[in-house]
């Protein structure tokens, strides 16, 4: 059931429901409170504590608020326009299948899905169903990404022969049961949930994509969380222009950076892929941007697209992140199979 477009015709602000009100969403609310063009008008949680207090503290009426047996009543409430999806890793593609079932435009976090069968049947549903899917690249909203974008696809140094992106968190201490360790759940281990920042930042400087990959796993330090997915691994991305980007995600140690050498100069951000603030310069000058609220600017810009009845942008649609996902998968084959992987 296609949303009708004539409810959109004047409207100022579109109405978003959280599906899983965890850390992330916790994150979203703050960008939602800041955006101009969307309201949170629902949720949706398996927690009735979760759901009493967020209804409690936003207004939301009981019937905007869903458990997940529930959701698909949400097709039947003209007073939800979005589902944005910050579930488990695991749980992306079928709630995406579902709200675009129930007639709702969709954003769904990264990794997008499992494999690019995945990705490529979410954004099929969504076209069939008439309504939009957009990934969560807030980093596309930040000024200081939107500066390297610039200066890598511009080639304002000429051309970019090395980039170095790695992100990791060290986990020591984390729950045995938290879902990120769950190979059902998360998919994989930090390349699923914090390599997608490298991945994406590596194709997107460039504007290229990768022709082959090579990657390794690296040791396992805490055998006692990682028991299910990798602990670390380091990969190198071989670009058509004969640039490589070379990245390590982990779970051991915290590392946050971006760094492109190019024939005449560089540019690097530290921190560079997470929250922020961020802090980078080139060669030449050091960056002077302002803070920005990401999730906010990312908001705005698909309500705005929407509420004009426009398409996304493609640097956040599904297809983009369909792509992030077939080198992921190439990333861990090569790291399982210890060959270079070629990507037609």
């Amino acid at each position: 059931m296609a949303p009708d477009q004539a409810l959109f015709q004047g409207k100022q602000k579109l109405n978003i429901a959280l599906c899983g009100l965890g850390r992330y969403a916790n994150v979203l609310k703050t960008g939602l409170a800041a955006s101009q063009h969307c309201r949170l008008a629902g949720i949706v949680t398996g927690t009735p504590a979760k759901a009493a207090e967020w209804k409690r503290a936003y207004n939301i009426p009981d019937k905007n608020s869903y458990t997940y047996q529930t959701f698909d009543q949400i097709s039947a409430n003209p007073a939800i326009d979005l589902v944005y999806i910050t579930l488990p890793n695991g749980l992306h593609k079928e709630y995406v299948l579902r709200a675009a079932k129930a007639g709702k435009h969709v954003i769904v976090e990264k990794p997008m899905a499992f494999t690019e069968q995945d990705c490529q049947e979410m954004i099929a549903a969504c076209r069939r169903a008439g309504v939009q899917l957009a990934v969560g690249y807030r980093l596309h909203y930040d000024p200081h990404h939107i500066e390297l974008k610039r200066l890598g696809q511009n080639k304002v140094f000429g051309q970019v022969r090395l980039i170095e992106a790695s992100l990791g968190y060290r986990l020591e201490g984390i729950s045995p049961d938290d879902w990120h360790l769950k190979k059902a759940l998360a998919g994989g281990g930090p390349l699923m949930n914090l390599g997608v920042y490298c991945v994406q930042s590596g194709r997107y400087v460039l504007g290229e994509e990768p022709s082959a990959v090579t990657a390794q796993f690296g040791p396992v330090t805490m055998p006692q969380l990682f028991k299910e997915v990798e602990e670390n691994i380091t990969w190198q991305l071989y670009f058509p222009s004969g640039a490589i980007c070379t990245s390590s995600s982990t779970s051991n140690c915290n590392v946050d950076r971006f760094f492109a050498s190019a024939d005449e100069g560089y540019f690097e951000l530290q921190l560079a892929l997470s929250y922020g603030p961020f802090q980078g310069r080139t060669s030449q000058a050091v960056f002077n941007f302002p803070v920005v609220n990401q999730q906010a600017a990312q908001l705005d810009d698909i309500a705005a697209h929407i509420l004009a009845n426009k398409p996304l942008p493609a640097h956040i649609s599904g297809e983009e992140g369909c792509k992030d996902m077939r080198v992921i998968e190439a990333i861990y084959q090569a790291a399982r199979t210890g060959r270079k992987i070629t990507l037609a």
